[in-house]
């Protein structure tokens, strides 16, 4: 393949990979066998194709990518800080690199750290604080979100409980207030944790 025909499938595969961050999310899962069948030219691009994402957001797209490189092109990780891409932070010091390297690997099931948050609020809240505690209201309200919402104190009378001053920071909080996950861009990522098996199986909520 001559440099011209090389430089044509690398800015079809941007593109490509363009279109599909741009993409809702029904269009993006229907992508991702076709993404993942570029992975050869994804890798060609090199890491500039990071450019594009923002290292302090969440999009899921980056991730992904991340992990189908991570699948079949390890080479690429011999620039180590894509074994942890994304920046994390934590008020108590909480190193999350082995965390994000064994997602990015896809260990699923080796990452317990969500059943360890889950199990702490529950033990430091009398019972009523966690994603687990969260996950048995929505099933009891027939996993509806609109009607969750109010139960834990998120929203009142249809508008959203404005963050941080209007949320209860105490035990005095309905069952479920706590933790909090930022609803702004849907309720994709509160179903997702609700879902996963290490939140489901506690409880018996399985949803």
């Amino acid at each position: 393949m001559n440099n011209k025909e090389q430089d044509n499938y690398s800015n079809a595969t941007l593109d490509l990979i363009k279109k599909f961050v741009d993409s809702n999310q029904r269009k993006r899962i229907n992508s991702l066998t076709q993404i993942e069948s570029e992975v050869e030219n994804i890798f060609n691009l090199g890491p500039s194709l990071f450019d594009m994402f923002d290292r302090e957001g969440d999009d899921w797209a980056a991730g992904w990518i991340l992990q189908v490189l991570k699948k079949f092109k390890p080479e690429f990780f011999e620039n180590s800080k894509f074994n942890n891409w994304f920046n994390t932070y934590s008020d108590i010091d909480i190193n999350y690199e082995d965390l994000q390297l064994m997602l990015v690997e896809q260990k699923f099931e080796d990452a317990k750290d969500l059943e360890t948050i889950d199990r702490l609020w529950t033990i430091y809240s009398t019972g009523r604080f966690g994603f687990s505690i969260q996950a048995k209201i929505l099933k009891s309200v027939g996993k509806k979100y609109e009607l969750m919402w109010p139960k834990i104190g998120w929203k009142k009378e249809g508008l959203w409980t404005r963050y941080p001053g209007s949320f209860c920071w105490s035990l005095d909080a309905p069952d479920g207030h706590m933790p909090l996950i930022n609803q702004l861009r849907g309720v994709r990522l509160m179903d997702s944790i609700l879902r996963h098996p290490a939140i489901s199986k506690r409880h018996n909520n399985i949803l």
